[in-house]
């Protein structure tokens, strides 16, 4: 691999957390890094995510078997996993391929791709925040994944032989270990299982806007406009357009979240990016408080305590981006929540719905492309937080043309979908 350490102007699309810490990871090498998006760090996914660090993860969203959960996708609007009915003849090409995922031979090579990036996660926040000055920001007290009923933990039976096959450590809780390892729970839950590699951060939007300062402090700019194409030369883009005027740049990375697909095309690939939609319910004062992020298997969403309250986040919904809120989502997470924490409060209450970034794989695309002066960072579905501080030191690494230590074809972004 031939090296190429000079410092030039690299563009960034992108200012949510995969795109403060491409930047930051950029600036470390001596670039002249612009970070563009259309709103302030952090306004978007990154926002509203459930703070957590998930240095265990390993598994796909398509575990075999989820064939025969799309009817209930589509009858159900409220469940953990939900598709609109309105938006699947678009999302119907992405749903094909994301069943194909789901294939057992194909859950493993996905399996060892994600928990390559995983098992760096952690480190690599932890030379990021320590650089900023933010090291107290990370907590790492592992995540608890709670099971209501027997049924259901065995349900869980092959995701966890997967995670134990992948190295992740764990270990089983049942009733009357859970209750004394976590006695704000509802004391119906049967089995609980403990993840010691998980960690979390305090607040994950304040941690990209801090990140962000930071960057500036060092140099950096940051460009509030639309990203509306590039102007492009022998080599690739030689500015990025925005409704504001042209921006001379002598690279771009592509990290715009759910919104990257048309950007990609322009540079001349194309990804079956979609997003899966998001919510949250944020309680500050909720007279109820977990010492560490609870996982409710039973409903697909974790409860993380922060240090402005208790979010409730999570489930899925297919809907794509332009759709308004179905805030009766987060409703369900509310509801749900006061099951699994008795006397909690909602006072003071807000809601909210982002876009994650998904591929149908869901392994994220960290890679460089046709131009040599092109890279794309995003597609990280469920794992942007955790998968940020190392997807910018592996996109620093590819642009210049050093070893990263990892094999890169699985996050290629013309790798065979």
């Amino acid at each position: 691999m031939v090296t190429n350490n000079a410092p030039r102007h690299i563009g960034v699309i992108g200012a949510g957390v995969i795109g403060v810490c491409t930047a930051l990871a950029l600036q470390r090498d001596g670039h002249r890094v612009t970070i563009v998006d259309r709103l302030p760090p952090g306004e978007g996914t990154s926002k509203g995510n459930a703070a957590i660090i998930a240095a265990a993860a390993c598994e796909p969203v398509a575990l075999p078997g989820i064939l025969k959960k799309v009817p209930g996708m589509l009858m159900d609007p409220l469940g953990p996993l939900a598709i609109r009915w309105q938006y699947l003849p678009q999302i119907a090409p992405w749903l094909l391929k994301f069943v194909a995922a789901s294939r057992p031979d194909r859950v493993e090579k996905l399996s060892i791709a994600l928990r390559a990036l995983s098992l760096q996660s952690l480190s690599s926040y932890k030379t990021l925040l320590k650089e900023a000055g933010l090291s107290d920001m990370l907590r790492e007290l592992g995540w608890l994944s709670i099971y209501r009923t027997e049924k259901s933990f065995r349900s869980a039976d092959d995701e966890l032989a997967l995670q134990r096959r992948r190295g992740v450590k764990m270990e089983i809780l049942k009733r009357h270990e859970l209750r004394q390892f976590e006695p704000t729970l509802a004391p119906d839950f049967e089995y609980g299982v403990l993840f010691p590699e998980n960690a979390q951060v305090v607040n994950n939007f304040r941690l990209v806007q801090e990140l962000a300062r930071f960057f500036v402090q060092r140099g950096g700019r940051i460009l509030q406009a639309e990203v509306t194409g590039f102007a492009m030369g022998p080599q690739g883009p030689t500015h990025i357009r925005t409704r504001d005027g042209e921006h001379a740049i002598d690279g771009v990375v592509v990290a715009g979240g759910a919104w990257s697909k048309p950007l990609t095309r322009m540079l001349g690939h194309s990804v079956p990016l979609d997003t899966e939609r998001g919510y949250h319910v944020m309680l500050p004062d909720p007279g109820v408080m977990p010492r560490l992020p609870v996982h409710i298997a039973d409903y697909g969403f974790v409860a993380t305590p922060l240090e402005h309250g208790l979010r409730l986040a999570g489930t899925v919904e297919l809907g794509g981006v332009k759709a308004p809120p179905n805030y009766a989502r987060a409703d369900i997470l509310l509801t749900r929540g006061r099951t699994v924490f008795p006397g909690l409060r909602d006072g003071g209450r807000t809601n909210w719905m982002g876009h994650r970034p998904s591929v149908p794989d869901s392994v994220p695309v960290i890679s460089g492309g046709r131009h040599p002066n092109c890279f794309f960072a995003y597609g990280h579905g469920h794992l942007g937080l955790t998968y940020g501080a190392i997807t910018g030191r592996l996109i620093a690494d590819l642009v210049a043309g050093r070893e990263t230590g990892l094999d890169m074809a699985p996050y290629r972004v013309d790798r065979r979908w």
